[in-house]
C-alpha cells in the first residue's frame, strides 16, 4: 500500500484546505515546505514512535510493568510520562505466537498520539480503513507482512473513545540487550500491527 494511502484518489475537502494554507504561507514567505515536511516526519517517525518504543521496550525487559500495561494501558503508560489528549483510554493489545492484533479506525483516524505520533497518511485512507477490516491478512501482506495460516488475525477498530496500541512480540536473540538497546527495535508500524 502506497504511503499517500489514495491510489489516485482526489484530495478530502480537509486535504484541498490544508494545501491551500500551506500554499499561501509559503508564497507569503511565512514558511517553506521543507520545514513543514521536517515537523509532520518529527512527530510521524520520532516524538510520539520513540515514546511508543520506550513502553514496549519497557514492557519485555519488565514483566510486572507489563502485566499493569496489558490490565490498564493509560496508567501505565502514564508511569513513563506519556500521556493527555488522544491518550486517555489507551488498551494495549498482546501479539502472541496465536494471535496478531492489527489496529484501524473504520470512521476517522483515531489514533494515540501521545504513544505514536501524527497518523501515518496511509492510516486515515479509505483504502486502508475499508479493507482492513475485510481482507486483513491481504492489507497486511500488502505491507510485507505474511502472518501464519494457524495465526488468528485480531482487528481492532480505534473510536474516540478507545486508542489501541500492539504490544509486538519480543524478537528472538534479543535476551541480552538492555531496555535502551531494545527501543531502536520498535517501530510505529509494530504498534499498529501492520509489521510483526
Amino acid at each position: 500500500m502506497s504511503d499517500d494511502g489514495h491510489r489516485g484518489a482526489e484530495p478530502s475537502p480537509i486535504e484541498r484546505r490544508v494545501d491551500a494554507i500551506e500554499s499561501l504561507l509559503v508564497e507569503k514567505g511565512l514558511l517553506t515546505t521543507e520545514v513543514v515536511d521536517a515537523i509532520v516526519e518529527t512527530y510521524e517517525q520520532d516524538v510520539g514512535p520513540l515514546n511508543g518504543a520506550k513502553v514496549v521496550a519497557r514492557a519485555w525487559i519488565d514483566d510486572d510493568y507489563r502485566a499493569r500495561l496489558l490490565a490498564d494501558g493509560t496508567a501505565a503508560i502514564g508511569e513513563l510520562g506519556f500521556g493527555g489528549p488522544e491518550g486517555e483510554h489507551l488498551v494495549v493489545l498482546e501479539n502472541t505466537p496465536a494471535v496478531h492484533n492489527v489496529v484501524v479506525c473504520t470512521l476517522c483516524s483515531c489514533y494515540p498520539w501521545p504513544v505514536l505520533g501524527l497518523p501515518p497518511r496511509w492510516y486515515k485512507s479509505h483504502a486502508y480503513r475499508a479493507r482492513m477490516v475485510r481482507e486483513p491478512r491481504t492489507v497486511l501482506a500488502e505491507f510485507g507482512t505474511t502472518v501464519p495460516d494457524g495465526v488468528e488475525v485480531a482487528v481492532w477498530d480505534s473510536s474516540a473513545e478507545v486508542r489501541y496500541l500492539v504490544l509486538p512480540e519480543r524478537p528472538d536473540g534479543t535476551d541480552g540487550l538492555s531496555e535502551d538497546d531494545l527501543v531502536p527495535l520498535v517501530t510505529r508500524d509494530h504498534m499498529i500491527g501492520v509489521v510483526r
